[in-house]
Protein backbone atom coordinates (compact mmCIF):
# COMPACT_ATOMS: atom_id res chain seq x y z
CA UNK A 1 0.00 0.00 0.00
CA UNK A 2 1.20 3.28 -0.96
CA UNK A 3 1.84 5.93 1.91
CA UNK A 4 2.98 8.87 1.98
CA UNK A 5 4.88 11.03 5.12
CA UNK A 6 2.99 14.32 6.63
CA UNK A 7 5.50 16.04 4.88
CA UNK A 8 5.03 14.86 1.45
CA UNK A 9 1.29 14.92 2.12
CA UNK A 10 1.18 18.08 3.11
CA UNK A 11 2.98 19.09 -0.07
CA UNK A 12 0.52 17.20 -2.04
CA UNK A 13 -2.27 18.97 -0.57
CA UNK A 14 -0.96 22.57 -0.73
CA UNK A 15 -1.49 22.56 3.12
CA UNK A 16 1.13 22.91 6.40
CA UNK A 17 2.71 20.15 8.35
CA UNK A 18 1.01 22.48 11.37
CA UNK A 19 -2.47 21.58 9.64
CA UNK A 20 -2.44 18.43 8.93
CA UNK A 21 -1.19 18.19 12.81
CA UNK A 22 -3.81 20.21 13.59
CA UNK A 23 -6.44 17.68 11.93
CA UNK A 24 -4.32 14.94 13.86
CA UNK A 25 -5.03 16.19 17.38
CA UNK A 26 -8.71 16.81 16.47
CA UNK A 27 -9.17 12.96 15.25
CA UNK A 28 -10.41 14.90 11.75
CA UNK A 29 -7.49 13.31 10.11
CA UNK A 30 -5.67 10.62 11.98
CA UNK A 31 -2.73 8.82 9.90
CA UNK A 32 -3.17 5.31 9.02
CA UNK A 33 0.24 3.95 10.69
CA UNK A 34 2.52 5.82 13.27
CA UNK A 35 6.32 4.27 13.14
CA UNK A 36 8.16 3.32 15.96
CA UNK A 37 9.94 6.52 15.68
CA UNK A 38 6.32 8.54 16.02
CA UNK A 39 6.50 9.70 12.47
CA UNK A 40 2.98 9.75 10.81
CA UNK A 41 2.14 7.26 7.71
CA UNK A 42 -1.15 8.48 5.68
CA UNK A 43 -2.72 5.89 2.87
CA UNK A 44 -4.96 6.56 -0.07
CA UNK A 45 -7.99 6.76 1.88
CA UNK A 46 -6.34 9.62 4.10
CA UNK A 47 -5.61 11.25 0.97
CA UNK A 48 -9.12 11.20 -0.27
CA UNK A 49 -10.36 12.28 2.88
CA UNK A 50 -8.33 15.17 3.06
CA UNK A 51 -9.52 16.26 -0.21
CA UNK A 52 -13.38 15.97 1.47
CA UNK A 53 -11.74 18.33 4.19
CA UNK A 54 -10.60 20.75 1.85
CA UNK A 55 -13.75 21.12 -0.38
CA UNK A 56 -15.40 21.20 2.62
CA UNK A 57 -13.23 24.08 3.71
CA UNK A 58 -13.23 25.79 0.27
CA UNK A 59 -17.15 25.85 1.39
CA UNK A 60 -16.68 27.88 4.66
CA UNK A 61 -17.89 24.71 6.69
CA UNK A 62 -16.49 24.57 10.22
CA UNK A 63 -13.79 22.21 11.30
CA UNK A 64 -16.22 19.95 13.77
CA UNK A 65 -19.10 20.21 10.99
CA UNK A 66 -16.56 18.56 8.81
CA UNK A 67 -15.44 15.87 10.79
CA UNK A 68 -19.86 15.43 11.72
CA UNK A 69 -20.30 15.31 8.16
CA UNK A 70 -17.15 12.47 6.88
CA UNK A 71 -17.66 10.06 10.37
CA UNK A 72 -21.57 9.85 9.55
CA UNK A 73 -22.15 5.94 8.37
CA UNK A 74 -24.33 6.94 5.52
CA UNK A 75 -21.53 9.72 3.98
CA UNK A 76 -21.80 8.74 0.15
CA UNK A 77 -18.38 9.82 -1.44
CA UNK A 78 -19.77 10.17 -5.12
CA UNK A 79 -22.31 11.80 -3.82
CA UNK A 80 -20.05 14.47 -1.79
CA UNK A 81 -18.20 15.05 -4.84
CA UNK A 82 -21.11 15.91 -6.78
CA UNK A 83 -22.63 17.99 -4.21
CA UNK A 84 -19.12 19.77 -4.19
CA UNK A 85 -19.25 20.54 -8.01
CA UNK A 86 -22.19 22.18 -8.09
CA UNK A 87 -21.36 24.24 -4.84
CA UNK A 88 -18.10 25.28 -6.81
CA UNK A 89 -19.99 26.22 -10.07
CA UNK A 90 -22.36 28.58 -8.37
CA UNK A 91 -19.46 29.68 -6.75
CA UNK A 92 -17.82 30.14 -9.82
CA UNK A 93 -20.28 32.34 -10.98
CA UNK A 94 -21.25 34.17 -7.99
CA UNK A 95 -17.31 35.71 -8.56
CA UNK A 96 -18.22 36.43 -11.90
CA UNK A 97 -21.34 38.32 -10.45
CA UNK A 98 -18.88 40.19 -7.74
CA UNK A 99 -16.51 41.03 -10.69
CA UNK A 100 -18.66 42.39 -12.56
CA UNK A 101 -20.27 44.92 -9.50
CA UNK A 102 -16.96 45.83 -8.88
CA UNK A 103 -16.78 47.03 -12.44
CA UNK A 104 -20.68 49.21 -11.93
CA UNK A 105 -19.71 50.15 -8.63
CA UNK A 106 -16.46 51.55 -9.60
CA UNK A 107 -18.19 53.46 -12.59
CA UNK A 108 -20.80 54.22 -10.32
CA UNK A 109 -18.42 55.96 -7.59
CA UNK A 110 -16.76 57.92 -10.75
CA UNK A 111 -20.32 59.19 -12.31
CA UNK A 112 -21.79 60.13 -8.59
CA UNK A 113 -24.56 57.60 -9.31
CA UNK A 114 -26.48 56.16 -6.37
CA UNK A 115 -29.69 54.94 -6.96
CA UNK A 116 -30.05 51.63 -9.33
CA UNK A 117 -32.65 51.44 -12.58
CA UNK A 118 -35.39 49.04 -13.11
CA UNK A 119 -33.03 47.03 -15.22
CA UNK A 120 -30.19 46.95 -13.28
CA UNK A 121 -32.36 45.56 -10.01
CA UNK A 122 -33.30 42.80 -12.42
CA UNK A 123 -30.16 42.48 -13.86
CA UNK A 124 -29.45 38.98 -15.14
CA UNK A 125 -32.77 38.25 -16.45
CA UNK A 126 -33.99 39.05 -19.98
CA UNK A 127 -36.68 41.98 -20.49
CA UNK A 128 -39.92 38.75 -20.62
CA UNK A 129 -38.23 36.39 -17.61
CA UNK A 130 -37.83 39.95 -15.71
CA UNK A 131 -41.35 41.30 -16.37
CA UNK A 132 -42.69 37.73 -15.63
CA UNK A 133 -40.81 37.19 -12.37
CA UNK A 134 -42.58 40.33 -11.57
CA UNK A 135 -46.14 39.60 -12.13
CA UNK A 136 -45.56 36.26 -10.22
CA UNK A 137 -44.65 38.35 -6.90
CA UNK A 138 -47.43 41.02 -7.65
CA UNK A 139 -50.05 37.94 -8.01
CA UNK A 140 -48.43 36.30 -4.79
CA UNK A 141 -47.89 39.36 -2.47
CA UNK A 142 -49.46 42.59 -3.82
CA UNK A 143 -48.75 45.12 -5.84
CA UNK A 144 -48.02 47.29 -2.76
CA UNK A 145 -45.44 44.57 -1.31
CA UNK A 146 -43.57 44.78 -4.47
CA UNK A 147 -43.16 48.21 -4.80
CA UNK A 148 -42.35 48.96 -1.17
CA UNK A 149 -39.60 46.22 -1.59
CA UNK A 150 -38.20 47.68 -5.00
CA UNK A 151 -38.08 50.80 -3.59
CA UNK A 152 -36.36 49.43 -0.53
CA UNK A 153 -33.42 47.85 -2.78
CA UNK A 154 -33.26 50.70 -4.88
CA UNK A 155 -32.68 53.15 -2.07
CA UNK A 156 -29.66 50.17 -0.71
CA UNK A 157 -27.93 51.47 -3.71
CA UNK A 158 -25.44 49.13 -6.32
CA UNK A 159 -23.00 47.94 -3.91
CA UNK A 160 -25.10 47.25 -1.30
CA UNK A 161 -27.32 45.21 -3.88
CA UNK A 162 -25.06 43.47 -5.19
CA UNK A 163 -23.36 42.09 -2.04
CA UNK A 164 -26.60 41.14 -1.33
CA UNK A 165 -27.08 39.26 -3.94
CA UNK A 166 -23.71 37.45 -3.85
CA UNK A 167 -24.65 36.65 -0.19
CA UNK A 168 -27.61 35.06 -1.37
CA UNK A 169 -25.98 33.13 -3.78
CA UNK A 170 -23.09 31.94 -0.82
CA UNK A 171 -25.75 31.28 1.90
CA UNK A 172 -27.70 28.80 -1.08
CA UNK A 173 -24.18 27.41 -2.14
CA UNK A 174 -23.68 26.34 1.22
CA UNK A 175 -27.30 24.44 1.81
CA UNK A 176 -27.16 22.57 -1.06
CA UNK A 177 -23.62 21.15 -0.25
CA UNK A 178 -25.41 19.93 3.17
CA UNK A 179 -28.37 17.75 1.22
CA UNK A 180 -28.05 14.81 2.81
CA UNK A 181 -27.95 15.95 6.28
CA UNK A 182 -30.77 16.21 9.23
CA UNK A 183 -32.47 19.72 7.57
CA UNK A 184 -33.15 20.13 12.03
CA UNK A 185 -29.69 19.68 12.97
CA UNK A 186 -27.77 22.66 14.21
CA UNK A 187 -25.53 23.58 11.38
CA UNK A 188 -28.35 23.22 8.73
CA UNK A 189 -30.47 25.52 11.09
CA UNK A 190 -27.30 27.74 11.33
CA UNK A 191 -27.06 28.46 7.46
CA UNK A 192 -31.26 28.91 7.27
CA UNK A 193 -30.86 31.99 10.25
CA UNK A 194 -28.76 33.11 7.97
CA UNK A 195 -30.79 32.73 5.02
CA UNK A 196 -33.71 34.08 6.68
CA UNK A 197 -32.38 37.39 7.61
CA UNK A 198 -30.55 37.66 4.13
CA UNK A 199 -34.63 37.68 2.35
CA UNK A 200 -35.40 40.12 5.33
CA UNK A 201 -32.91 42.61 3.99
CA UNK A 202 -34.82 41.76 0.59
CA UNK A 203 -38.09 43.12 1.87
CA UNK A 204 -37.08 45.64 3.92
CA UNK A 205 -40.06 46.89 5.59
CA UNK A 206 -42.75 45.48 2.82
CA UNK A 207 -43.46 42.62 4.80
CA UNK A 208 -45.01 43.39 8.62
CA UNK A 209 -42.85 42.13 11.09
CA UNK A 210 -46.07 39.95 12.35
CA UNK A 211 -46.38 38.62 8.82
CA UNK A 212 -42.61 37.67 8.24
CA UNK A 213 -42.47 34.08 9.38
CA UNK A 214 -45.48 33.02 7.66
CA UNK A 215 -44.49 34.81 4.64
CA UNK A 216 -41.00 32.77 4.75
CA UNK A 217 -43.25 29.05 5.23
CA UNK A 218 -44.52 30.26 2.08
CA UNK A 219 -41.29 31.23 0.64
CA UNK A 220 -40.45 27.39 1.39
CA UNK A 221 -43.17 25.99 -0.39
CA UNK A 222 -42.48 28.11 -3.33
CA UNK A 223 -38.98 26.59 -3.56
CA UNK A 224 -41.03 22.84 -4.09
CA UNK A 225 -43.59 24.31 -6.42
CA UNK A 226 -41.06 26.25 -8.86
CA UNK A 227 -37.67 24.73 -8.88
CA UNK A 228 -36.49 27.88 -10.82
CA UNK A 229 -36.06 29.29 -7.95
CA UNK A 230 -33.73 27.02 -6.46
CA UNK A 231 -31.95 25.89 -9.46
CA UNK A 232 -28.12 26.00 -9.80
CA UNK A 233 -25.94 26.03 -13.07
CA UNK A 234 -29.30 25.89 -14.86
CA UNK A 235 -30.29 22.77 -13.53
CA UNK A 236 -33.18 22.05 -11.49
CA UNK A 237 -32.85 20.29 -8.28
CA UNK A 238 -35.71 18.40 -6.44
CA UNK A 239 -33.70 17.22 -3.82
CA UNK A 240 -32.11 20.41 -2.79
CA UNK A 241 -35.50 22.01 -2.99
CA UNK A 242 -37.08 19.74 -0.35
CA UNK A 243 -34.52 19.50 1.61
CA UNK A 244 -34.43 23.48 2.05
CA UNK A 245 -38.55 23.17 2.92
CA UNK A 246 -38.12 21.08 5.44
CA UNK A 247 -35.39 23.31 6.77
CA UNK A 248 -37.10 26.90 6.41
CA UNK A 249 -40.36 25.14 8.07
CA UNK A 250 -38.19 23.41 10.85
CA UNK A 251 -37.24 26.53 11.30
CA UNK A 252 -40.56 28.96 11.56
CA UNK A 253 -41.89 26.32 13.76
CA UNK A 254 -38.56 26.97 16.24
CA UNK A 255 -39.10 30.58 15.75
CA UNK A 256 -42.77 30.41 16.08
CA UNK A 257 -43.15 28.14 19.50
Amino acid sequence: MKSYSVKKLAQLARVSVRTLHHYDRLGLLKPSVRTESRYRLYGEQELMRLQQILFYKELDFALHDIKAILDDPDFDHRTALESHKQALMARRDRLSVLLTTIDKTISTLNNKQTMMTDDELYAGFSKDKAEAYRREAVDAYGADVVAKSETHLRQKGKANFEKLKAEQQEIGQTLASMVGMDPASTAVQQQVARHYANILAFWGNSVPESERLVAYKGLAQLYVDDLRYTSAAGAENPAYAAFLKQAMVHFVEQQSA
